[in-house]
């Protein structure tokens, strides 16, 4: 099993560097958003009609195509050959493009519904802007459709370097373009840089997978091809409950819109951030863990509960220290990013507690993302469903509970919560299905990383008071003391779990030795 935990933290390894470059890119682009719109009402009827868009992304690019596509393909790729799994992508790329272009129609005619729905506390003026902008990037929803296919079969082939970093190239042609036309075009150049961005991401996976064998090309679909079928068929529930998953952001952005000028995009400044340890970390570690998952299913219960448990203790292993350090200088990372232009202090203190709120819920989404990858590998996404259900219930809940008290930092610490409480959700209905305990936080596991944590919470403070953020400093300096306060937080929790011998290390040392036979 250890080979095959190395080859999880190895691909892992290998999509965290693609996806470093494109998260970086991505805050650049935050960066860049921030200095010229600023937190104001204009850029929240864009986020408004990006959430609607971004929907696709989150919910095929890192969800139910992947579930669905990735093991059916796979299986046919080792059966049946090349030529056949090819003709497998070709009819699933038939069948996405007409479903998108419908969607992307309906959602032209649907999009004065949706936008009061999403943003009733929004003017006259304010809805038809968010409708205007809505319309503009809706064709964005069928480009990510379509890079989502193109990953699954890379990733189907063990290549993940290419569609981590397919995002990147995307978020350089939007500041290209974006850079170019805001004058011109002010807040609908937004919209355009986005469509150019994610053409391109599609277009460089569509160009790897051909050069593999796998030309995306139609083909008409054959009703009779129960390989086709059955990946529908998984697509279906798996859409269904990670569509569910979306209302969450849904619902922050909604009652965001009755609160001060700007919530929205602060929150969803504070969300940009978070994103890079998420895609990072958490997605990258469910990315890997899928596919070995899915080999280990048919080797018994305890086998698979053994893999779970491991993947999630390594999940947690790289999260939590992650979590701790966000949450503590969220301030200063704000900050360094986005304090500049039209980007104002009252922007800056409201996104550093936006931040520090979503922190929080790190470990919870780590938990959450691996939880419902076992669940999908084990065929039951029912239970997947009954989890996400129970996350929208929750953070629904607080939400109505803490905006009034804590206004868009509610909103956030809601979401929060709702990670944390679908993850024991989760942890308890897989547990059942195994029909054992995976016996997850155990006190010698835990007491690894605790002088860690410790370690790491107590070199930030001491960093804070003997050598403050220099606010009024040039930017080297002030990313100086981010990257400094980050490699010493992150050295000492990585020494003292190394010192106490956490068998994530191990891990970690047989994922890079070049002689791994996995």
């Amino acid at each position: 099993m250890s080979s095959s935990l190395a080859r999880m933290v190895r691909h892992a390894l290998t999509m965290m560097v693609g996806t470093l470059a494109s998260r970086l890119l991505g805050l650049a682009r935050e960066m860049v958003t921030a200095a010229l719109f600023g937190a104001t009402r204009q850029l929240d009827a864009f986020f408004i009609a990006y959430t609607l868009a971004n929907l696709s992304r989150q919910l095929l690019a890192e969800g139910a195509l992947s579930a669905a596509f990735v093991p059916v393909f796979s299986q046919v790729l080792v059966r049946d050959g090349r030529d056949r799994a090819r003709s497998l992508a070709c009819q699933a790329l038939t069948v996405l493009v007409v479903a998108g272009v419908a969607v992307v129609a309906a959602g032209f005619f649907l999009a004065p519904l949706l936008v009061r729905l999403m943003a009733p506390g929004f003017s006259a003026e304010e809805s038809v802007l968010a409708l205007g902008l809505t319309r503009q990037i809706l064709p964005f929803l069928l480009l990510m459709s379509l890079s989502a296919l193109a990953m699954g079969v890379l990733n189907s082939m063990d290549r993940f370097f290419v569609p981590s970093l397919a995002p990147a190239l995307s978020n350089v042609v939007y500041l290209v373009v974006l850079l170019a036309s805001f004058r011109l075009w002010g807040i609908w150049a937004l919209p355009v840089a986005v469509l150019c961005g994610g053409l391109v991401q599609f277009l460089l996976q569509w160009f790897w997978a051909g050069r593999l064998g796998v030309l995306l090309l139609p083909a008409r679909p054959d009703r009779r091809d129960t390989d086709l079928r059955r990946m529908f068929f998984l697509f279906f529930p798996y859409a269904a409950g990670l569509s569910l998953n979306q209302v969450n952001p849904i619902v922050s952005r909604m009652l965001g819109s009755f609160l001060e000028e700007g919530a929205i995009s602060v929150l969803n400044y504070a969300d940009r951030i978070l994103q890079l340890p998420l895609g990072l970390f958490v997605i990258a570690i469910s990315q890997a863990v899928l596919p070995l998952l899915a080999r280990h299913v048919l080797d018994g219960e305890e086998l698979f509960a053994e893999v779970t448990r491991d993947a999630l203790r390594f999940a947690l292993f790289i999260v939590l220290p992650v979590s701790a350090g966000l949450f503590l200088v969220s301030d200063e990372m704000v900050h360094l990013l986005f304090r500049r232009g039209a980007f104002d202090d009252w922007a800056w203190h409201a996104t550093s507690q936006a931040l520090s709120m979503y922190a929080l819920g790190l470990p919870g989404m780590a938990l959450t993302t691996v939880i419902m990858r076992a669940l999908y590998a084990r065929g039951l996404p029912r239970d997947a469903l009954f989890v996400t259900a129970s996350s929208v219930g929750v953070n629904l809940l607080f939400c109505l509970l803490l905006m009034g008290p804590l206004s868009y930092r509610g909103l956030a610490l809601a979401s929060s919560l709702a990670f944390a409480g679908a993850a024991a959700v989760g942890y308890h209905r897989l547990c059942g299905s195994l029909g054992r305990p995976l016996k997850l936080l155990r006190w010698s596991w835990l007491v690894r990383l605790l002088p860690g944590l410790v370690a790491l919470v107590a070199v930030v403070a001491l960093f804070r008071f003997f050598c403050p953020y220099p606010p009024t400093a040039n930017l080297s300096l002030r990313a100086a003391w981010v990257l400094s306060v980050t490699v010493a937080g992150g050295g000492a929790y990585g020494l003292l779990t190394a010192l106490a011998r956490a068998q994530e290390w191990n891990w970690l040392s047989n994922a890079c030795r070049k002689d791994d036979p996995s």
